[in-house]
């Protein structure tokens, strides 16, 4: 079976339809081919609720300002100095004109939500959520006339020289060939490919959650990198956030992950604390749990705390684990008796004052003498009843991807791919070597949907 496309978009998340609608409204007819069924299109963005923007002034529901230097800054932080900072500077700049762009396409906006993630001012939250901004964008597309394959896995593309010259993919016992002028990638990471992720991480990855899709499998990248497509990124760095245990193995989301960890400490399976809860703030500290969980024996934690931290937080999906006491709690999560009592214990006795204790903030209330140390929200464990959560790594997309130019365009060896461009996680370690700053990835996704749907466009035109 043989059709014409001028562009084929590879994925059906935001990167992907942002790349379709720009290409469409320039004149191009478009194939998106996703890898899902129907019911779960859009990949990782059905579980976002937001995106960063950088703002010189309120924009749409964002508060006061968040200019570019701060959120360079925020961004360097989180990945120590691990990004590109032309392309990290690109995509910031751009994130202004993403927000009206993104409301002229089908998304509405919402107040920031409160709690732990207190994102007023720089981050702009989807009414209804990543769901209801995919839905959005799906109905845009068809009017635009982009057309939507579903359950299309693309198996293989086919490359002339300097070009791709054929996408083979495959619906059901079916198999497919086109052979469209452009191809944007926008395909996601590896993660759900536990295969995969134990070859980068060892045995361990085996104990890791996977939040997002389970079809985002590395088939289109491994495709292409086996080809001398440019990579960038170390497969083991990764957007892994710490989640709730209870978590089933795949497409969890975002409300499986705990923001309780400020408020808390956090142990090991053998009782004893491994960080400092209280760094930072949590949208800039959150992304960072995930690794440090799966250093520890088993790769899981557990998070602590009593009934004055209960309310401060957002409301996990699964209810805390509730005792009388710390032993009871112990007992309930298997944890050995004694030395988590010793642990608060401990703990208790390095918290000092507390009346500056300030949950929105970087307070500086902080333990004296105690390793490591909690040098925010510190105060002691000592109210009953207690409660209790168990945290695994959840992982969210992968930082192994395909290397692009400000254009979004691919490389092979040191001449551009002719007609070949990626948005989205499958490109996002050309700008994150490691860490993670909330609402980043979509920010990625939406710049580099529209510059590759732009480019591919100007080429099949």
């Amino acid at each position: 079976m043989s059709e014409h496309f001028d562009i084929a978009v590879i994925g059906g998340g935001n990167a992907a339809l942002c790349a379709a609608m720009t290409a469409a409204e320039a004149g191009a007819r478009v194939i998106i081919l996703e890898a899902a069924p129907k019911p779960y299109r859009g990949g990782n963005s059905r579980h976002t609720r937001n995106f960063r923007c950088m703002h010189r002034g309120p924009l749409g529901p964002l508060i006061e300002s968040y200019e570019e230097d701060e959120y360079l800054a925020d961004l360097l932080k989180v990945t120590g100095g691990k990004t590109d900072e032309g392309l990290a500077r690109m995509v910031i700049r751009t994130s202004e004109e993403c927000l009206p762009w993104m409301e002229a396409h089908g998304v509405r906006f919402q107040p920031s939500l409160s709690g732990t993630l207190s994102l007023a001012r720089t981050n702009a939250f989807f009414l209804g959520g990543g769901k209801a901004l995919v839905n959005a964008y799906y109905r845009t597309a068809a009017k635009l006339g982009v057309e939507v394959r579903y359950e299309a896995k693309v198996t293989h593309l086919a490359f002339d020289d300097d070009k791709v010259a054929e996408i083979t993919y495959e619906t059901g016992n079916q198999t497919h060939h086109i052979t469209p002028k452009a191809v944007v990638v926008a395909a996601g990471g590896f993660q759900a490919d536990l295969d995969w992720l134990a070859r980068a991480w060892g045995p361990a990855a085996k104990n890791f959650l996977i939040r997002g899709t389970p079809y985002n499998r590395g088939e289109v990248l491994a495709d292409l990198m086996d080809q001398g497509i440019e990579q960038v990124g170390d497969p083991t760095q990764c957007h892994a956030v710490a989640i709730d245990g209870r978590a089933p193995k795949f497409d969890g989301g975002i409300v499986t992950r705990l923001d309780c960890v400020p408020f808390s400490i956090v142990v090991n399976k053998n009782g004893d604390r491994f960080y400092d809860e209280g760094e930072d703030v949590w949208p800039k500290r959150y992304a960072i749990w995930g690794r440090l969980v799966a250093n520890e024996p088993d790769q899981v934690g557990f998070a602590i705390i009593d009934s004055k931290a209960i309310n401060l937080f957002m409301p996990s999906v699964f209810p805390p684990i509730k005792a009388d006491t710390l032993d009871e709690l112990a007992a309930k999560m298997d944890l050995p008796a004694d030395q988590l009592r010793a642990t608060v214990d401990g703990f208790n006795a390095a918290c000092g004052e507390t009346d500056g204790f300030m949950p929105t903030e970087l307070d500086g209330v902080a333990t004296s003498g105690l390793t490591p140390p909690k040098t925010n929200w510190a105060r002691p464990i000592d109210t009953p009843p207690f409660y209790g959560y168990s945290l695994r790594t959840g992982v969210t997309f992968t930082y192994l991807g395909l290397k692009v130019d400000d254009r979004a365009q691919c490389s092979i060896g040191n001449r551009p791919v002719q007609n070949l461009w990626a948005a989205g996680e499958t490109m996002a370690g050309s700008i994150l070597g490691q860490g993670y700053l909330a609402g980043f990835g979509m920010t990625i996704g939406t710049v580099f949907g529209r510059i590759a749907g732009r480019e591919a466009a100007a080429h099949a035109n």
